[in-house]
């Protein structure tokens, strides 16, 4: 059985995964890898300027062959890149061919980057074996101008211009694209698209499943990553041909349209078109926006006569029925694939559509083995789709960063400024890999600390994939050499909160009992993890004193400054929750030391390193300077801000406050009777340091309970925090813990600097100011990862205390909660950002009565990047279910206690 895998794999899909993990069978080499946006991404960007969003436009991208990747919609592709198969659209209206997802760049929007489109996962199996997505197009002009001049007019005060706010589905003069997948054999994938008509007239479409390679030839360059140029080719009139030098023959068959006639195939090369973009001439032919012209501009001579490329379509033109639908189907197989039988018609209707039914069944099966029992039927949906988004979020992406930054030898030379620019220190830097993103359109980039989080979640339905993803962020080609992480595309050298480690530890004890659990995997993770921890302290330490700065670390604007820039008031900072976030890193590494510790006492070492580490930082945390960034008067955690000698705390209540209390640890009495070396080191330490034994957590064995507590605060400042928390003035809202504390609405911090006045005020929704380009906003809405590690913190809270600590909750509620209760009280409220409420509206959709009344609409759900702190709406990025998927962990106390 691979590591991790299931104890009992008794579903279809469960068997799956047991082969593809043990290299039986490659069920994963097709799946939802290509992307829903490659133009304006770090990796296409040539310019001297770093300005990815205008080097390569959405104008460019129908015109322009990638360097790094490939975009579509809702396509498929190999687990390297190599062959893509999505759709193509014309409504008769459109001024573009609709091959990809429009979005507004940084600069068009009033809060930054966003995505003008309607699309939802529905469903996907771990292996992608069914997949299931929606995209709604509409069947008058897409308001293009009008999205982009709309959002342009408006100010940062006002809410994002969305395409429904055009008025565009109103009359539901739309069709919904439902695309589908299910693979017959690891190499043998059907398709079909189900094109239902909304709309009360008869609808016209052009629609064109298009398959390609991605250009790896015209860089002239050569390598594994550089393939000689692959063909397509006709064979017959329903048929398409694929040879590639690496990844072999593949054959596309489609079906008849629903006029009983071939679609008509059309072939070109993806190639830029120099001519149409800067005035050149064309080095080939035929070139990647082929379709466009033959389609629109009516172009004859656009596309190759000879029925060979590297990029071709089945063009359809279908006329659907007032209300009714129309099925198109196709199927890519490989060569010799044992799933087609020859001679026979692989489209054939009922066996084709028996597939289907059977991949959708063992779908059922699959995640009704994971979904937690006594869900209601709502919540059973919220938990199918959040693991739909999370599987779609799986994307290819390729990434030389030395050979970015050197260009390529055929095409203009680099500009000298790239060589000293973004990302020059991360030469090492190789990706070639199948990555968990944000999200597939605003963020079609990894970030390395959205994909812990990503890493928690897959755990469940996929824990190789989990720990696979968590160890290739620790490998050489990926980490630097001085131990950092690489934080996201845009700048690698960024600092990310430091919790790799921490997804470690849960995707450790989440896929094995105790005893059975991945030991070799936790090995290797501790050991790069000890190089990253010690860069941590050897860089972000400014003066030694064991309080951190580790930058912006992840929470954009939620100070008075942008915390990755030198300060305006010259002076450092020391960060709350940078240095809460050191000792909440040693105290997981300790953890892990302690477990491994158990079969190897070398680690004993390890866990006393690990143990002195938090001990120093949480003495700091708490005592440096007298008070450390403790506030007595308050009752919180503060950064202080320090300049010109004076230490001045910045009171400000906000989740920088609330980080202190995620670092907290439980170690067993039992644990260390068998681990003599660092029981010793312990005792000395309550002998000579009694200071510490009441103001680190509980030092001093728990009576009763059997165990040591670690943790920033003590009992005492624990509760005086959680009073603010539990407070609905304050933190907490109708679904969730808010970044920052409601209280600043009437009381907004200010502080001067020269003619300079800094604020920060509540802001519950989209943010007010432009800083991190406003599409980002950490002044009080929800934010899925810390109100995840916060109900994880306080079950380990509750472990350590029992029912004998309890809570107001809310504050001046008169009721009285354990912190477990507390816990579940908390994930309640997440839980209810995806629920209809009294009025049947999903908060996370805000007035739009289309998600409560349209039978088309009501089920659809999307998994924001962030919440409104008053109302729940969704905001950010729209389909950031990575971190957003940490739902499926809290509904209906699917976890437990997270501690174990």
């Amino acid at each position: 059985m691979a590591p991790g895998a299931p104890p009992d794999p008794t579903t279809v899909e469960d068997r799956r995964l047991l082969d593809d993990g043990a290299r039986k069978a490659n069920w994963k080499r097709w799946g939802p890898y290509l992307s829903a946006r490659q133009w304006g991404t770090v990796r296409e960007d040539y310019s001297a300027s770093g300005d990815a969003w205008n080097d390569f436009p959405h104008e460019h991208a129908r015109s322009r062959a990638y360097r790094w990747g490939e975009d579509g919609l809702l396509g498929f592709c190999d687990r390297e890149g190599r062959l893509h198969l999505a759709l193509a659209l014309w409504n008769g209206k459109d001024p573009y061919l609709k091959e990809r997802l429009f979005g507004l760049t940084n600069g068009e929007g009033n809060h930054g980057e966003d995505v003008k489109e309607a699309y939802f996962h529905l469903d996907s199996t771990p292996t992608h074996s069914y997949t299931k997505a929606l995209y709604k197009y509409p069947l008058d002009e897409f308001p293009y101008q009008q999205l982009r001049e709309e959002n342009r007019r408006r100010g940062v005060e006002e809410r994002e211009f969305e395409l429904e706010d055009t008025g565009i589905f109103d009359t539901n003069r739309y069709v919904d694209v439902v695309v589908e997948h299910a693979k017959a054999g690891p190499d043998d994938l059907l398709v079909r698209w189900t094109l239902c008509n909304r709309a009360r007239t008869i609808a016209t479409l052009d629609v064109l499943p298009t398959l390609w390679f991605r250009n790896t030839w015209s860089w002239g360059r050569e390598g594994e990553d550089y393939a000689a140029r692959p063909e397509l080719s006709r064979d017959g009139d329903r048929a398409i041909d694929a040879n590639h030098p690496t990844l072999g023959r593949f054959r596309l068959e489609v079906g008849s349209g629903p006029d009983g006639k071939p679609p008509q195939l059309l072939f070109t090369g993806n190639e830029t078109n120099a001519k149409r973009l800067f005035g050149a001439e064309n080095r080939a032919p035929y070139v990647k926006d082929a379709f466009h012209d033959y389609v629109i501009d009516r172009r004859q001579d656009a596309v190759d006569p000879e029925g060979r490329g590297t990029k071709a379509a089945a063009r359809y033109r279908v006329r659907i029925p007032a209300r009714g639908q129309v099925v198109l189907r196709a199927r890519l197989h490989g060569a010799g694939s044992p799933t087609v039988v020859a001679g026979a018609d692989p489209l054939a209707a009922p066996a084709f559509d028996a597939i289907f039914e059977a991949r959708r069944v063992e779908a059922d099966e699959f995640y009704a083995a994971r979904t937690p029992k006594g869900l209601s039927v709502e919540e059973t949906r919220v938990h199918r789709q959040a693991y739909a988004g999370l599987l779609f979020t799986k994307q290819f992406t390729h990434y030389s960063v030395r050979e970015w930054l050197e260009g390529d030898p055929v095409g203009p030379a680099s500009p000298r400024e790239r060589l000293t620019g973004r990302n020059a220190d991360w030469k090492h830097l190789y990706n070639r890999d199948v990555i968990a993103m944000p999200d597939s359109w605003e963020y079609p980039w990894y970030a390395a600390w959205d994909l812990a989080f990503h890493t928690v979640a897959f755990a469940a339905v996929d824990p190789q994939f989990a720990k696979d993803q968590l160890l290739l962020f620790l490998r050489e080609w990926y980490m630097h050499p001085n131990g950092k992480l690489p934080a996201y595309e845009w700048n690698f050298s960024d600092v990310n909160p430091p919790v790799h480690a921490w997804a470690c530890w849960r995707v450790y004890k989440m896929t094995g009992a105790p005893g059975k659990r991945d030991r070799v995997f936790l090995a290797r993770a501790f050991q790069k993890l000890t190089l990253n921890f010690t860069w941590w302290v050897n860089r972000k330490d400014a003066e030694g004193n064991n309080l951190f700065s580790g930058g912006f670390l992840g929470l954009d604007n939620i100070g008075v400054f942008d915390r990755s820039r030198p300060l305006p008031t010259g002076g450092h900072l020391e960060q709350a929750d940078g240095t809460a976030w050191m000792a909440f890193y040693a105290g997981t590494m300790l953890s892990m030391a302690l477990e491994l510790a158990k079969g190897d006492a070398a680690y004993e070492d390890m866990a006393s390193k690990f143990f002195e580490h938090f001990i120093a930082i949480a003495e700091a945390m708490n005592t440096f300077g007298g008070t450390g960034l403790w506030d007595e008067e308050d009752g919180f955690f503060y950064d202080q801000l320090h300049v010109g000698g004076r230490a001045l705390p910045l009171r400000i209540r906000s989740m920088v406050g609330i980080v202190p209390l995620f670092a907290v640890e439980v170690v067993e009495d039992g644990l260390m009777a068998r681990l003599p070396a660092f029981l010793k080191r312990l005792r000395w330490l309550l002998a000579n340091r009694k200071d510490l034994a009441g103001r680190i957590g509980h030092l001093e064995p728990l009576r009763g309970r059997g165990h040591h507590v670690l943790a920033i605060p003590d009992r005492e400042r624990l509760v005086r925090v959680l009073k603010y928390v539990l407070d609905e003035r304050e933190f907490l809202s109708p679904h969730g813990v808010r970044s920052l504390s409601r209280h600043h609405r009437e009381h907004p911090f200010a502080l001067e600097t020269g003619r300079d006045v800094h604020r920060v005020g509540y802001e519950p929704a989209e943010s007010q100011s432009r800083l991190f380009g406003g599409n980002s906003n950490w002044r009080g809405p929800v934010w899925f990862p810390m109100n995840f590690l916060l109900v994880e913190a306080l079950e380990r809270y509750h472990h350590a205390y029992g029912d004998d600590l309890k809570v107001e909750c809310p504050t001046g509620s008169g009721r009285y909660l354990t912190l477990a209760e507390v816990a579940k009280e908390l994930s309640r409220r997440l839980g209810t950002l995806f629920l209809p409420g009294a009025n049947g509206m999903r908060p996370c959709f805000g007035h739009d009565e289309r998600f409560r009344d349209d039978p088309h609409w009501k089920d659809l759900l999307l998994f924001h990047e962030y919440f409104d702190g008053d109302t729940g709406r969704g905001l950010g990025a729209s389909h950031q279910t990575g971190w957003t998927a940490l739902i499926v962990r809290l509904l209906g106390g699917a976890d437990g206690e997270r501690r174990t």
